[in-house]
């Protein structure tokens, strides 16, 4: 049912049932209770050859992620890693691992992968059989390849990892290591995600990888009861958080992935909580009053800013520090303001969702209240917005004038150019960065029932993460050490 309904939360009776209430929020909407309010419309690494540190692997292509190109880079080729002869349940493991390794490299949006299709015949474990003139003719035509072999020994497996520059026959090996992990599904993944990312490091144009990231989201396996999730950042391995049998929504990661902040029905009206990532053990924050929602940590982690009602009947933007003491008020209207978000790169600007000209748009401000500004200008409803890492464009939902669906559109800051990449899918929301600044996950409707999706920032390479039950309300988290 297609509602546009922005609410403020007035918890005068039971949130029951179906659609519509809290369209607009920090990390998103849940569309799950009638509007109760004003409506608005375990591993190791060691070095076996020449290790990462040092190597003097060639500058790799440039890379371009702009909105609107696609994504450019070092042409790569990966055959498949091998177990020792005999070792059946090593095999096994590295078939987990193949794929994983290549769907990693694949979706990193910084390196392109030559088809196996084109590779020369043979097994390629070890360096005596990797021949650079195979590898770098016309038909192939690759600058690196990543190569290896595993083994088990005393429930652990052993990948031996090389990453070597065919172009560079003085110096070809860039990564040299041997990963070691429990030998289970999980430990052959853990091992793909490791080298996934140290090949995208060194040559996937100075960015980091994201394969040991994760999402946190908000799953509906029962109507009308909301969990919090934690998934790996390609939808593997999803763990409830919480066991509440009430309603929470907006998780929001603390920089450093150690804590999450969301909100919770537990205790009657929608107040902030904040958990552990590792053991689920509660932080103290201390209750605002009224109704309190949409987290958002400082990129410093230091502080939180949050809407609240406790001194009027609409919620206004405040900040905190991280454990709800010191309050500080930055916006003072007659109008709803909610989903704060901040600049990571300045930890000074805020940017926020107010229907205080009619219709719900996104403002910026300082973080002091001070200098307010209007996102977009076109019309419409421009909500959900989200910063990216490097401070130059927000994302955001948006529902046009004369359309009928939410899409995601990224907003460059530099030029206000909005450019769309969502298109024709359903309602797409509450977009969330990767902490690479080169992906992005959100809500869609695309498939029927609410659920999680990542993309490239040209909206390419869409992958749906979630299948069970209704799915909302995605945050991605920053690198985890």
């Amino acid at each position: 049912m297609k509602r546009f309904l922005l609410c403020l939360f007035v918890f005068t009776i039971p949130l029951l049932a179906e659609e519509g209430w809290l369209r607009f929020s920090a990390a998103g909407v849940a569309r799950s209770a009638s509007p109760i309010g004003r409506s608005l419309k375990g591993r190791s690494a060691s070095p076996i050859g020449r290790s990462l540190k040092g190597s003097s692997a060639r500058p790799p292509e440039q890379i371009n992620t702009h909105t609107d190109k696609g994504v450019i880079g070092v042409k790569l080729a990966v055959p498949e890693f091998q177990a020792a002869a005999g070792e059946t349940k090593a095999a096994a493991l590295m078939e987990i691992f193949n794929k994983v390794l290549w769907d990693d490299l694949d979706y990193s949006g910084g390196v392109t992968l030559v088809s196996r299709s084109l590779y020369p015949l043979g097994k390629f474990t070890s360096p005596g059989e990797i021949n650079a003139d195979e590898w770098t003719t016309p038909a192939v035509d690759a600058q690196f390849i990543a190569f290896g072999n595993s083994q088990i020994a005393a429930d652990r497996i052993r990948v031996e990892a090389r990453l070597w520059d065919l172009k560079a026959p003085q110096n070809r090996e860039a990564i040299g290591k041997a990963y070691s992990s429990e030998a289970t599904d999980a430990g052959a993944r853990l091992i793909a995600h490791e080298f996934a990312d140290e090949i995208i490091k060194l040559i996937g144009g100075g960015i980091r990888g994201i394969a040991l990231t994760k999402i946190a989201y908000i799953g509906e396996r029962t109507i009308g009861v909301k969990e919090l999730y934690v998934m790996d950042y390609d939808g593997n391995d999803s763990q409830a958080m919480t066991a509440y049998k009430s309603i929470v929504m907006t998780p929001a990661w603390s920089p450093d992935g150690e804590k999450i902040a969301f909100t919770s029905f537990r205790r009657g009206s929608p107040d902030i909580e904040i958990l552990s990532r590792l053991d689920r053990r509660p932080y103290p924050f201390d209750r605002a009053g009224g109704t309190t929602i949409t987290p958002a940590w400082s990129p410093d982690g230091s502080k939180i800013a949050f809407a609240t009602s406790r001194d009027g009947s609409n919620t206004e933007i405040y900040v905190a520090d991280w454990n709800g003491k010191n309050l500080r008020r930055l916006t003072v209207t007659k109008a709803v303001n909610v989903s704060p978000t901040w600049n990571p790169r300045t930890g000074h600007e805020i940017a926020f969702t107010s229907d205080r000209n009619g219709s719900p748009q996104i403002y910026i401000m300082d973080d002091d209240g001070t200098n307010l500004r209007r996102l977009v200008e076109e019309g419409g409803h421009a909500v959900e917005p989200t910063w990216s890492p490097d401070g130059q464009r927000i994302a955001f939902a948006w529902l046009k004038s004369r359309t009928s669906n939410f899409d995601i559109y990224i907003h460059e800051l530099a030029s206000s150019m909005n450019t769309q990449i969502t298109h024709d899918s359903g309602d797409n929301e509450r977009p969330r960065w990767a902490p690479d600044g080169r992906h992005i996950a959100f809500e869609s409707s695309r498939s029927g029932t609410t659920q999680i999706y990542s993309m490239l920032l040209d909206g390419t390479k869409v992958r749906q993460l979630t299948n069970s039950g209704k799915n909302t309300g995605p945050a991605w988290s920053g690198y985890i050490q």
